[in-house]
């Protein structure tokens, strides 16, 4: 497939509300066993693994986009390439790109090169917010 260079409001609408669903009902998940010391240890284990690939499916919403749009200048499109590719590849261990300006100081997460990567929901909200907001700036159509 050739690369986007925009993609609709619609499509971008529908995709934040897709990942707001999966917030919601995590959240909500959470909520409903909060009264279980088990089940509350359980989600702590289980937030890291779920987020993590949450990140995955993010990205793949926007797979094709084109990476002369995206730029390369450390942006949380850069920075959610560079998660997945760390994820997928690197046992969860952030590796840095090469092509990507990437300052850990400026980024969404603040993660370091090399830390293990474990987001939890509020990491979440904050790069899907960030991610879905520089995919409206730079490919609405």
């Amino acid at each position: 497939m050739l690369s986007m260079n925009t993609y609709p409001k619609e499509y971008i609408d529908e995709c934040r509300s897709k990942i707001n669903q999966q917030l919601s009902a995590y959240k909500n998940l959470v909520e409903a066993g909060s009264n279980n010391e088990q089940l509350n240890t359980a989600f702590e284990v289980f937030e890291l693994h779920f987020f993590n690939h949450m990140v995955l499916a993010l990205d793949h919403y926007f797979c094709h986009r084109s990476r002369t749009i995206e730029k390369k200048d450390g942006n949380p499109l850069n920075e959610v390439r560079m998660l997945c590719n760390s994820i997928m590849e690197h046992e969860n261990k952030l590796t840095v790109e090469k092509s990507i300006k990437y300052k850990p100081e400026k980024s969404v997460l603040k993660i370091e090169i090399g830390d293990e990567i474990k987001l939890t929901v509020k990491d979440f909200e904050l790069l899907s917010k960030a991610f879905l907001d520089e995919m409206e700036s730079k490919f609405l159509g």
